[in-house]
């Protein structure tokens, strides 16, 4: 079959590699009908170590399952599957949990497993990891139904730790995928106002129709002012944080109201966070983390389906699998917001 592979900063390559096989009587095998681009793949696309061995890539897929090992139990062949970015038995306390990303017996795609950017992919823990779709459904919910796998449930993890109640105010920091995922997610528990900071238009209008009340383009100190004005210098209730740049968690700190909760989602590329006695007095609630998409996908897969919310309109070019390393140059040149992948 054909996958992507990442051989070091930017250098990715599509190449023919072994076709997968049921190895464990929990597996799966499912054809990948749609993958894509994640922001989190820009990280090593921009400082990966060559090496002499491609480290596959991709973690976000659907598609139809071919083959299941004898242990499995809840999806059958010929399903059409949600595979969310870490696999999960779904049975031991951590899933039970609901923190389905601390799975004592997950995995992860990529690396040496299969990934989500080629056209099949070995499943592991099969009855715990995949999500069946309900038959029937119109394939241009396809890039929706992908949004779930991870970028639309980040967002929502992002919304949820939060604790955002109707009524609340909301600030989401990155105009990203993540980021306009969050604003949909804020929108969805019922918040009153919504500020997108982000300064690229296309991506802002998308925040405005998710529910966006007020956009702030502008940066740092400045930024951090504009948010305080419009909220009477008090700051919002909540700050959702999706870049996971020290600076943007300095203006989540300056924009977050006293008494509020800031929850990070970004993949943070910083170790030290300046929550010191000033930020102590103020009393304010640092949380967030990996988002366990499996804990939300049964929950906003009926929205998705229904129409009540279109998360796939954060997927603005869709390539082939022989376009991909055009793809994450799109992606890291800002050309395009999130690449869809048809192999």
């Amino acid at each position: 079959m054909r996958a992507t592979l990442m051989y070091g900063a930017g250098d990715v390559r599509v190449e023919t590699v072994p076709n997968p096989t049921i190895q464990e009587p929990t597996d799966a095998v499912v054809r990948i009908v749609a993958g894509c681009i994640c922001g989190s793949d820009l990280w090593p696309y921009a400082s990966r170590p060559e090496s002499a061995e491609g480290a596959r890539m991709g973690h976000e897929f659907v598609g139809v399952v071919e083959e299941i090992g004898s242990d499995v139990t809840g999806v059958a062949v010929g399903d059409f599957v949600i595979a969310p970015f870490v696999a999960s038995d779904g049975t031991c306390d951590f899933c039970r949990e609901g923190l389905q990303t601390s799975c004592r017996h997950g995995a992860h795609w990529g690396g040496r497993n299969d990934g989500g950017q080629g056209e099949f992919a070995r499943v592991p823990q099969a009855s715990g990891t995949l999500v069946v779709v309900p038959p029937g459904f119109d394939e241009k919910l396809i890039p929706s139904l992908l949004s779930l796998s991870d970028v639309m449930c980040t967002g929502y993890h992002a919304a949820k730790k939060a604790g955002i109640k109707p009524g609340q105010s909301v600030t989401v920091i990155g105009d990203g995928a993540v980021g306009l995922s969050a604003v949909l997610s804020a929108r969805l528990m019922g918040a009153s106002r919504i500020i997108l900071m982000g300064r690229h238009e296309a991506r802002t209008d998308l925040g405005r129709e998710f529910g966006a009340t007020d956009v702030v383009a502008e940066r740092g100190a400045e930024g951090i002012a504009k948010v305080r004005e419009l909220t009477n210098g008090d700051g919002t209730h909540a700050v959702l944080e999706a870049v996971g740049l020290k600076p943007a968690i300095e203006m989540a700190i300056g924009v977050v109201r006293d008494g509020g909760v800031i929850s990070r989602v970004g993949a943070p590329q910083f170790s030290d966070v300046p929550l010191g006695f000033p930020e102590f007095l103020r009393n304010i609630t640092l949380t967030g983390g990996v988002a366990p998409a499996r804990a939300y996908i049964e929950e906003l897969l009926p929205l998705v389906l229904d129409g009540s919310i279109d998360p796939g309109k954060v997927f603005d070019r869709t390539i082939g699998l022989d376009d991909v390393p055009a793809g994450y140059q799109a992606m890291a040149g800002r050309e395009a917001l999130k690449v869809l992948v048809r192999p």
